[in-house]
C-alpha cells in the first residue's frame, strides 16, 4: 500500500493536474501557523518510515521555513560591499533541520523522530516533523 502512495506522490509533483489541486492546499498552508499541528500526517508512508503510529503520545507537525539563502544586514557606512561579508553566506545546517528545531523549541515534551519534505511555493518549503512522547517510547522498549 505505501508504495502506492510514493508513486501518487510523484505524480503529483510532475503531472499538472494534480499540481493544481495541491497548490490550493499550499494557499491556505501560508496562512497557517510556522509551526501547526495536524491531526494526520500528508505522507502516510513516510511518516510510517520514521516510526509514526496512529494512537496517543504520537504528534506530526507541518513547519514552514522561509526559503532563500541568509540575508545579513550590511553596515551602513565605510566600507565597500566586497569587504563587508554580507555576499556569498551560506547556511551552515539544511533548512530541513531547521524545521525540526522549530518543532522541538515549540514542543519541548516531545523526541522528534524525523521530518520530510511536503511542498515549497516562492516563499516557504513546509516540512512535516514527526514527534513522539518520550515515555511512551522508553515503556515500549522494556
Amino acid at each position: 500500500m505505501y508504495k502506492y502512495i510514493s508513486q501518487i506522490w510523484r505524480r503529483i509533483w510532475s503531472d499538472p493536474n494534480y499540481a493544481k489541486s495541491y497548490l490550493e492546499k499550499k494557499i491556505a498552508w501560508r496562512r497557517q501557523k510556522t509551526v501547526q499541528r495536524i491531526d494526520k500526517p500528508s505522507r502516510l508512508d513516510k511518516a510510517r518510515a520514521l516510526g509514526y503510529k496512529a494512537k496517543p503520545g504520537y504528534v506530526v507537525v507541518r513547519v514552514k521555513v522561509s526559503r532563500g539563502g541568509l540575508r545579513k544586514i550590511p553596515p551602513s557606512m565605510g566600507r565597500r560591499q566586497k569587504r563587508t561579508g554580507i555576499s556569498k553566506i551560506k547556511r551552515q545546517i539544511s533548512l530541513q533541520d531547521i524545521a525540526e528545531n522549530k518543532a522541538k523549541r515549540k514542543y519541548r515534551n516531545l523526541r522528534a523522530l524525523g521530518s520530510y519534505y511536503v511542498g515549497e511555493d516562492g516563499r516557504y518549503k513546509w516540512f512535516e516533523v514527526v514527534m513522539a512522547d518520550p515515555t511512551l517510547l522508553s515503556e515500549v522498549k522494556h
